[in-house]
């Protein structure tokens, strides 16, 4: 999962971003942290479908678009994403950008925003399931659902009674040693579970490359908070306005580039608001 919408902030994450907005003014003057012969980048190296070692991933190719653009080498620094990330990598100044975060995150300053996914439920395409919208769905009450502990979809199904049949799988992992991503997805296949809700671009690229029989729903009609759609940003280190200000000419000068790449990949882009695709990923 994308470090955009991956989880929720841990008291250790909050530590973290204390101790990194007290820094000091060698912090925030940013803008010659900035390595002017690379596009440095940090990164899960097992984050699939969105960045891994192997260069696989969605946001690794965006990188490669925003290196060639700038024409620097494209370096990476590779950090589990998980706690203690940005202390890691972004705020001990060893790469200058996360390809994916969520618009508002408190531990990077944000760049705009490069595109908009929504959270989906995944369910056989052959399964009396396929055609449900939305988490209120009478069908839903008697089938097992799997959901990442801690998600915002959490709430929703609480809030619709779906909790007292789901199964949680863990946020905060090692994705180099566990990937609950892919058990969940397992389970709908192998019917351990009827359905599940995912974060769209994982699930999509996912049910795209491996689960063929498998179907990803936008849940574009649940209007009740929290959100479920989430503007995607690229994240810089605080205080560099100089830096931010280049990435965003490049994201709204190659924004049609951008979402090829994310098209191609399976990611559902939905609108600004989150009420309707954008696309639905190929």
């Amino acid at each position: 999962m994308p470090a955009w919408a991956k989880g929720v902030l841990t008291q250790a994450i909050a530590v973290s971003a204390l101790l990194f907005s007290q820094a000091g003014p060698g912090v925030a003057q940013t803008s010659d942290l900035v390595s002017s012969t690379a596009f440095r980048v940090c990164a899960d190296p097992a984050n699939s479908p969105m960045s891994d070692k192997e260069g696989t991933g969605f946001e690794n190719r965006i990188a490669e678009l925003f290196a060639d653009k700038l024409e620097l080498d494209l370096q990476y620094t590779w950090y589990p994403m998980a706690t203690g990330f940005v202390r890691n990598t972004l705020a001990a100044n060893r790469c200058d950008v996360v390809i994916g975060f969520a618009q508002g995150h408190e531990l990077v300053q944000n760049t705009n925003h490069y595109m908009t996914s929504v959270y989906t439920l995944v369910v056989k395409k052959d399964s009396d399931l396929a055609d449900v919208t939305e988490l209120s769905d009478p069908r839903l009450q008697e089938t097992d659902i799997g959901i990442i502990a801690g998600s915002p979809p959490a709430t929703h199904m609480a809030r619709n009674g779906l909790m007292k049949s789901a199964k949680a799988y863990n946020l905060m992992v090692d994705r180099r040693f566990e990937s609950p991503t892919t058990d969940l997805l397992n389970d709908v296949e192998n019917g351990v579970t009827g359905a599940a809700i995912l974060w769209g671009p994982i699930a999509g690229p996912m049910v795209k490359s491996d689960y063929p029989d498998l179907a990803v729903i936008p849940l574009l009609r649940e209007t009740l908070p929290p959100r479920l759609f989430f503007r995607i940003t690229m994240g810089v280190r605080m205080g560099e306005k100089v830096w931010e200000r280049q990435l965003n000419s490049l994201i709204r000068r190659h924004q049609d580039e951008i979402d090829a790449i994310l098209i191609e990949a399976g990611v559902p882009l939905v609108s600004d608001m989150g009420t309707e695709m954008k696309a639905a990923g190929q």
